[in-house]
């Protein structure tokens, strides 16, 4: 998003007008004068800052481009001299350090002379995703990488040809950009700006003659690079991995970062949540009754032995903790979290054995309760069925079917002659 802090404080919009910014900031810094308002002084400096800054048609169109980052850092060719040093301008970097608490910070520009040399200004960071599986955040993995960057020509150290043979562009005066208007009706002008064609936003142009044969004046070179990624245990989903300075290169840029961003693959066993893992696991009713014993094969290839005395029951839905058995905690990998395993007794299908054996069955569990049949006309005994069988076809649909039904047999059912009302 464009910085219109300057525009702002100065209550125009960004694109005003030379003349609307003047008329704005004579009726502020009357109103904010410390003469008339000494509690204002703060103020005043803000909006004569904001004013030195829009009323310059170098430095607005700098931080048009650049924001205050192209203030800082001089404009990446602009100039800023005006900021400086002690006579010029209104204050120099003190005063910007002033209005803005240092926080951009001008290393180098201080109070004497013609100011000092501005920080370079930084390129963007390279994001690339890495895909890792739950066994490489568990256990740790190096894994190298293959990125294509953008160096430095070394033939002509970035100056893109030779020594003395760079021109300011003719198209767009140095600036980088173009700007164009537009007509949208009487009295009203669109100003609109682009990337110069001719230099594409360098501000300045080499002859085809005397470009560099190596890099044909772009001043950078295309090179593969090979970076080794460690993922160390418990590093987690989504997590970054810098490498500070590997950006691409660009001419009187500090390179940004390449940052790698692990993204986890769903694993068939485990899920993750923090430093616990979860699991799932199907037991049949006479392990969940009578005990059992499975093994757990672990993401460090570790075998599991999880045990079950007979006599502690298992219900459906139950859950078990094994401590310590978790992912191992990021920098400190003996620390580990816990195994959540979540069970599900599957049980026998119908009729799956005779009669006799239910008897026994029962007198192991427990007899069933003894129910009381009520007797009566208002009595009535039902059958279940499956609530699939329900579903679809059934329900409602079979009771229409019904009602149908006893239409038929009103009418006489099968073949019989149907009842007619007679006409009066």
């Amino acid at each position: 998003m464009a910085d219109t802090t300057l525009y702002e404080l100065l209550n125009v919009r960004k694109g005003a007008a030379d003349a609307e910014i003047k008329k704005s900031y004579r009726k502020l810094a009357k109103e904010f004068h410390p003469d008339k308002n000494p509690a204002a002084g703060e103020k005043f400096k803000e909006i004569s800052f904001a004013y030195e800054v829009l009323s310059d048609p170098e430095k607005r169109q700098t931080y048009d481009r650049y924001g205050m980052e192209g203030i800082k850092e001089g404009g990446g060719g602009g100039g800023f001299g005006g900021f400086g040093g002690g006579g010029g301008g209104f204050g120099g970097a003190g005063m910007f350090e002033d209005l803005f608490g240092g926080f951009f910070g001008f290393p180098g520009m201080g109070g004497g002379g013609g100011g000092g040399r501005a920080r370079r200004r930084r390129g963007e960071d390279t994001f690339h995703p890495l895909r890792v599986g739950l066994e490489d955040l568990y256990n740790g993995k190096t894994s190298k990488l293959q990125l294509s960057k953008t160096v430095i020509c070394k033939k002509c150290s970035g100056a893109g040809g030779r020594a003395g043979a760079t021109a300011r562009c003719r198209t767009c005066s140095g600036r980088g950009v173009k700007v164009t208007l537009r007509q949208l009706g009487p009295g009203m002008v669109q100003q609109m700006q682009s990337i110069c064609p001719e230099c594409h936003g360098e501000g300045e142009t080499i002859s085809e003659k005397d470009k560099c044969k190596e890099c044909r004046g772009k001043k950078v070179v295309s090179e593969t690079k090979i970076l080794e990624v460690h993922v160390d245990k418990g590093m987690k989903n989504e997590q970054k991995i810098p490498f500070r300075g590997e950006g691409d290169q660009l001419p009187d840029v500090e390179p940004g970062d390449v940052i790698i961003v692990l993204q986890q693959k769903e694993h068939e066993l485990f899920t993750r949540s923090g430093q616990d893992l979860y699991m799932t696991k199907s037991i049949g009713l006479t392990e969940a009754l009578c005990g059992f014993q499975f093994v757990v094969r672990h993401l460090d290839d570790r075998d599991l032995v999880v045990t079950n005395p007979p006599g502690e029951v298992v219900r459906p839905g139950m859950v078990r903790t094994v401590e310590g058995e978790g992912m191992p905690m990021y920098r400190s990998p003996f620390e580990k979290g816990s195994l959540y395993i979540k069970f599900e007794v599957t049980f026998p299908t119908n009729n799956f054995v005779a009669e006799p054996q239910l008897k026994q069955l029962e007198t192991i569990l427990g007899d069933r309760p003894v129910v009381e049949i009520p007797e009566g006309e208002d009595v009535e005994e039902v059958n279940m069925v499956s609530y699939e069988d329900t579903r679809g076809t059934g329900g409602a649909a079979a009771r229409s079917e019904a009602y149908h039904d006893d239409d038929d047999e009103m009418g006489g059912g099968q073949g019989g002659p149907r009842v007619q009302c007679a006409h009066q």
